[in-house]
């Protein structure tokens, strides 16, 4: 018989937790992460999706409300991507270079908007906002 407790015998082994429980969001913590969940709209779409992956679990209001930054900055981080490379055609592309600006600018606004009503602690609701999730 070879195995790795051939010396302990009479002792038995405790089984060990695979992963230590990661605390819930302090109230205090979970409108923060979700306030910079809608201020990251600045960048697009990732830093919502990095919040709302790393904290969905932890803090209810930091899930709804990156969610709806997600649900949000998704599409137009998309359109912003495609405008930016339409906007290298010769012809019209400063037409689209154009629209990657105003797309830019009204998802930075819109989030700036949505993270002031999460400071406060309200739930914020995006007027025009594609629920993918």
């Amino acid at each position: 018989m070879t195995t790795a407790n051939q010396g302990n015998t009479g002792q038995q082994q405790v089984p060990q937790d695979p992963a230590p429980a990661v605390p819930p969001l302090t109230p205090a913590e979970d409108r923060q992460w979700a306030t910079i969940a809608h201020f990251g709209a600045i960048l697009g779409a990732l830093p919502s999706l990095v919040i709302y992956l790393i904290f969905r679990d932890r803090g209810p209001f930091t899930a709804q409300e990156s969610k709806e930054a997600l649900n949000f900055t998704l599409p137009l981080t998309v359109i912003f991507i495609l405008a930016n490379i339409l906007a290298l055609l010769p012809l019209f592309g400063w037409i689209f270079g154009l629209g990657a600006v105003i797309v830019w600018i009204f998802m930075t606004i819109s989030g700036v908007i949505a993270g002031i009503e999460c400071n406060k602690g309200r739930p914020y609701r995006y007027r025009f906002n594609l629920r993918l999730l």
